[in-house]
């Protein structure tokens, strides 16, 4: 779901300040959920700021952009490691897919080509 904007949310709390309905009618007004109403409301009254927070939230991620940057010198070394081998090398406590992902988002390639066929059916 797309965070609101920020006149959508000043336009939601200027109309419940003003009296112009419940929470709930403002929300069917404005076409949210009332959830975000109160949510709304809460943000404002805790830090007095209504602006989309979520840029803060989520996991932080355990593998640093100094870990990047020892990824790929150790890929362009030796481009046969495993996974659990360059997990290991980076000492990050964290999955093996994370690497997997981290090293597909930076458009790396880690494996060699299979010298074999891709299935035995395939002529050699």
């Amino acid at each position: 779901m797309a965070t609101l904007s920020l006149d959508l949310r000043e336009r939601i709390l200027a109309a419940y300040d003003a009296g112009e309905g419940s929470r709930e009618e403002v929300a069917k007004r404005f076409r949210v959920s009332l959830g975000m109403v109160k949510k709304l409301l809460q943000q404002r009254r805790a830090t007095g700021d209504i602006a989309a927070r979520h840029k803060n939230s989520g996991r932080k991620p355990k593998i640093t952009q100094a870990h990047r940057q020892r990824l790929v010198e150790l890929v362009r070394q030796q481009p046969d490691m495993t996974l659990e081998e360059l997990r290991q090398a980076i000492d990050v406590a964290c999955t093996v897919p994370a690497v997997h992902y981290v090293l597909k988002g930076m458009g790396l390639s880690y494996k060699k080509r299979h010298s074999s066929p891709p299935n035995r059916i395939a002529p050699t």
